[in-house]
């Protein structure tokens, strides 16, 4: 198992950790070019174009890749302008592979997207840390999640909302947890697909809408499928968990009304106590309701940038809310903190927070 070596000093629970941001490094994308995934002839103007076999997308939708997915300089010059000290980086979901058929095509690039992710960040682990990403419902994930942790060294991982025809409550996600679970990592919970995509195909509302009702529907299974019961993980969910926290009330309701609910010895709203989640709501009113239902220590600053759905100002965010300073302190990047700390207490390295 990886050493502990670069684990955040105190100092760092004052520090400002966004824990939800993306990257595609170019060499990431001119590997899925070479081989006939993904067209980059519009990549200076912002915008690529992926294969539906890896992206999960429909085929010739444009995805943004604004200069700060691949150029270093950029970002670390955003990150100055918002406030942000540390940023934990995954690859987007159209990385995933989530809907594909074809197992070995998904690991390979899997393989190829973590190792350019690592060496994306190597010379600014002061300020940038790799998630590597996972394919949940296949048999390599728990040992593709050992070779980002233990070899490539990286701070946790993320994993798509489906995968490999399964649900993330699938038996063959058993093994995955495990290793997640002993190793303390942070697993960002990250909307890879829809589960309608017909009725969300217009008005880009497969992110707009889509993504949080999926999010809310991965983390409903993960409780309702006992994953939470058998197995301690970190999960941090993405855009402030969709939808999870609205329908808390509705899902202890039938989990005291339909015997088909009663899968757990715990209720639900007990269970997602265990749940983490990202600042990202784009909404005061909303965020100030994730911190009072949840917990203060349960919600991280986390911007999905740099996307052009990401929240510009994830700092603002928070302090807007009126916090107690501790509180405020807390979810800016003290949570965070305590996370990579346990983590590298338990072998995975964070890198450095000096």
């Amino acid at each position: 198992m990886a050493s502990t070596r670069g684990l955040f000093p105190a100092a760092a629970e004052h520090r400002v950790i966004d824990v939800h941001t993306h990257a595609m490094p170019m060499p990431t994308l001119r590997y899925l070019a070479d081989r006939g995934l993904a067209e980059l002839s519009k990549v200076s103007a912002g915008t690529v174009y992926i294969a539906t076999e890896v992206s999960g997308v429909r085929e010739g939708t444009a995805i943004p890749c604004p200069p700060q997915q691949y150029d270093l300089d950029a970002r670390l010059a955003a990150m100055a302008a918002a406030g942000v000290d540390h940023q934990l980086i995954s690859p987007p979901p159209f990385f995933f592979g989530s809907l594909a058929g074809d197992v070995p095509l998904v690991h390979d690039v899997v393989e190829m997207v973590n190792d350019t992710l690592v060496e994306h960040v190597s010379d600014y682990k002061g300020q940038l840390s790799a998630l590597g990403v996972i394919p949940v419902g296949t048999a390599c994930g728990a040992d593709e999640a050992k070779r980002c942790l233990d070899e490539l060294g990286m701070v946790g991982v993320t994993i798509g909302t489906f995968g490999g025809g399964r649900e993330l409550d699938d038996p063959i996600n058993e093994g995955l947890w495990s290793v997640l679970a002993e190793r303390s990592a942070p697993v960002v919970v990250h909307p890879s697909r829809v589960s309608s995509p017909e009725r969300v195909g217009e008005y880009w509302l497969t992110q707009l809408f889509g993504f949080p009702v999926e999010t809310g529907l991965a983390a409903a299974r993960l409780v309702f499928g006992g994953v939470l019961e058998r197995h301690g993980v970190t999960f941090i969910l993405a855009h402030g968990g969709g939808c999870l926290a609205s329908v808390r009330g509705r899902l202890d309701k039938g989990w005291n009304a339909k015997p088909q609910a009663r899968t757990t010895d715990l209720p639900p709203s007990a269970l997602m106590r265990n749940f983490y989640y990202d600042s990202c709501v784009f909404d005061t009113a909303a965020l100030r309701g994730l911190v009072e239902t949840c917990g203060a220590s349960k919600v991280l600053l986390g911007s999905d940038f740099p996307f052009d759905l990401c929240d510009p100002t994830p700092v603002e965010s928070v302090r807007a809310l009126g916090l107690a300073p501790a509180e405020e302190a807390a979810v800016l990047g003290g949570n965070a903190a305590m996370l990579l700390a346990g983590a590298a207490r338990a072998g995975v390295p964070t890198g450095s927070a000096d």
